[in-house]
């Protein structure tokens, strides 16, 4: 493209961002669209956070994503926040506005997108959540929203995991989310198969050949299992999922969805399908990710 006067920027935050993979999907979206806009990585220093919000509106920023450690911390630097985000208690794409930005969370409607994309579905199903930190949390937030009959919370220690689960059912309004530990797996039903959702880093690069769970029989009751790690792309909790009968995927088209839910919400413009496979080719191809 011809970067010239008219061209808007937007770009991400965060601590570290080298190796990023969401230029590869905004900067195609914005070819493919004939859209004036770059996006680029901005490397944040701890203490700097700040600065960096106030720094990118007075700059005219269109908009930013943000990413670890930031996520929770740029909270007090918003203008304000949309309800979803509030909610989950987090914020990765931030959306100028008169006077300051407006921060939402596209994380877990972009881990929703992605699964109707692999036609998994969440309303009426039993799912299992490894993981009670606060990824698992968003995860059982957007779970009990969607519809699900279900959610267990599995992990190591329980009562992190009780702590997200009564959030949750107080949010509901019912006692929907309950809580086991990690080896108390056998307590499930025998009579059904679970939609799994590994929310935790456990078998991320470059420790791959690690799973947050390693027992066989816990795999046979899975029917689905979706890791959200992304790098590396077949992570062992996948290859276990796979080995027992079950369908497994990776978050990478949830990386590809949450950008492209930015993307509409700084732009105004929806990306259809076909340009959505065009971008996860690209995201594809651009190496090892990190965000």
């Amino acid at each position: 493209m011809n970067v010239n006067g008219f061209t808007r920027i937007c770009g991400l935050i965060g601590n570290p961002v080298e190796h990023t993979m969401s230029p590869a999907i905004h900067n195609t979206l914005a070819a493919a669209m004939g859209e004036n806009l770059v996006y680029v990585p901005f490397h944040v220093t701890e203490g700097c956070l700040e600065a960096a919000v106030k720094g990118a509106y007075s700059l005219n920023l269109l908009g930013v994503n943000v990413t670890i450690p930031y996520k929770s911390q740029v909270i007090p630097f918003l203008k304000e926040m949309d309800p979803l985000a509030e909610t989950i208690g987090a914020v990765n794409t931030l959306v100028r506005t008169d006077g300051g930005f407006k921060g939402f969370n596209t994380d877990m409607p972009g881990l929703y997108r992605a699964m109707c994309e692999d036609g998994v579905s969440i309303e009426g199903e039993h799912v299992l959540i490894l993981g009670a930190g606060g990824v698992a949390r968003a995860v059982a937030i957007m779970a009990a929203e969607k519809g699900a009959a279900e959610i267990t919370i599995l992990n190591r220690t329980v009562e992190k995991a009780r702590t997200v689960a009564e959030e949750v059912n107080s949010m509901a309004g019912k006692s929907l989310v309950n809580t086991l530990t990690l080896k108390d797996y056998t307590l499930l039903s025998e009579e059904r198969r679970y939609l799994a959702i590994q929310a935790t880093n456990v078998g991320m690069y470059p420790d791959m050949e690690k799973a947050v769970q390693e027992e066989a029989a816990f795999y046979k009751k899975v029917h689905t299992g979706y890791d959200l790690i992304f790098n590396p792309t077949d992570t062992r909790f996948m290859r276990l999922v796979r080995e027992n009968g079950g369908r497994a995927y990776n978050g990478l088209k949830m990386l590809l969805y949450q950008g492209i839910i930015a993307y509409e919400l700084w732009t105004g413009r929806t990306v259809g399908d076909a340009l959505a496979r065009r971008a996860y080719e690209e995201m594809s191809r651009n190496g090892s990710p990190r965000r």
